[in-house]
C-alpha cells in the first residue's frame, strides 16, 4: 500500500477513537486488541488488516469509513489480501525471504520482473507495466537511511532456468543480485542443486519482524497469498526457515556460486 494511504487510514483511526472518547486500552478491549497493539497500529509499527478495520468501524460507528479507505487503496492497484503484507514489509526491521522458483521480488531487476509478470498472458501490456512499477517501488525500502536487514534464500535451480527470452535479462539479474548481496544489510544464500529434495520446495514464504519485535508471515500460491501472524503458523514457518537456511551455502560461498552462474549465461 502507498505510504500516504496507510498513513491516512491510521490518522483517521486515531481521530475517530479520540472523538469517541476512548483510550487505547478501552478501544482495544472492544476490538479484542491490547492497548500496546492499538498503539502500534496507530503509529505504524504494526500492520492492520481488513478484519481489524471492520471491527473498528463498528465500534467507532464510522459508517464504514476505514474499510472504504481500504477499498480505495485496493483500487489503486493492490489486491486486498496483499495489503497487510506490503504494510508489514514497509515497516520491517528484518525480512526473511525464501523462493524456490524465482528471484525474490525485492531483488528483481526491471527486466526480470517484467518478464516474469508477462508470463501471465491474461494481462494487458498496461497492466504488466503497472505491476512491474509497483514491484520496483517496493524495493525502495532497501535504500532507506535505516533499511531492514534482508536475508534471502533461493534454490540454485532459479539461476539455471534456460529460456532464450531470459538470456540478456538473467545476466543483468544475477549481476545485480551479486551487487545486492555485497551490501551490509542484504544477505543472499543459495541452496545448491546437490542438496536434492528439501522442505522449501513445498513453496515460497516470507517473514517480517517489526519494530515491536513481532513477526508477520506470508505464504504464496498460484492465485493468492496468505499473510498471517498466528502463533502456530509463525512457529511452523520459522522452523522451515531454519531448515532452508541451514541447507544453503554461506554468504561468500553463495556469491561465488552466483558469479559462476552469471558466467554460464554469457
Amino acid at each position: 500500500m502507498e505510504g500516504s494511504t496507510a498513513d491516512l487510514i491510521r490518522a483517521q483511526l486515531r481521530r475517530l477513537r479520540v472523538a469517541a472518547g476512548l483510550s487505547q486500552e478501552e478501544f482495544g478491549k472492544l476490538v479484542h486488541y491490547s492497548a500496546s497493539m492499538v498503539s502500534a497500529v496507530e503509529t505504524g509499527s504494526r500492520p492492520y488488516d481488513r478484519s481489524f478495520l471492520t471491527r473498528a468501524d463498528e465500534v467507532l460507528d464510522s459508517g464504514g469509513l476505514l474499510v472504504a479507505l481500504l477499498r480505495i487503496a485496493e483500487r489503486e492497484g493492490q489486491p486486498s489480501w496483499f495489503l497487510p503484507w506490503l504494510d508489514a514489509e514497509r515497516l520491517a526491521q528484518q525480512l526473511r525471504v525464501f523462493q524456490p522458483s524465482l528471484i525474490p521480488a525485492l531483488l528483481q531487476t526491471e527486466g526480470y520482473a517484467r518478464a516474469v509478470i508477462r508470463c501471465d498472458d491474461l494481462l494487458s501490456d498496461e497492466e504488466v507495466e503497472r505491476r512491474t512499477a509497483a514491484r520496483l517501488d517496493r524495493q525502495a525500502i532497501l535504500d532507506q537511511p535505516e533499511p531492514p536487514q534482508l536475508i534471502a534464500v533461493i534454490d540454485e535451480s532459479v539461476l539455471h532456468r534456460r529460456d532464450e527470452r531470459f538470456w540478456p535479462v538473467m545476466v543483468h539479474q544475477i549481476e545485480q543480485m551479486i551487487a545486492c548481496a555485497e551490501r551490509p544489510n542484504v544477505s543472499v544464500h543459495v541452496i545448491p542443486l546437490s542438496v536434492g529434495l528439501h522442505i522449501g520446495l513445498s513453496g515460497p514464504f516470507s517473514l517480517a519482524r517489526g519494530v515491536d519485535g513481532g513477526w508477520v508471515a506470508i505464504m504464496e500460491n498460484q492465485l493468492t497469498a496468505s499473510p498471517t501472524d498466528g502463533e502456530a503458523d509463525l512457529a511452523t514457518l520459522s522452523a522451515r526457515w531454519e531448515t532452508v537456511r541451514n541447507e544453503a551455502l554461506s554468504r561468500q560461498q553463495s556469491i561465488q556460486l552466483l558469479k559462476k552462474a552469471a558466467k554460464s549465461w554469457t
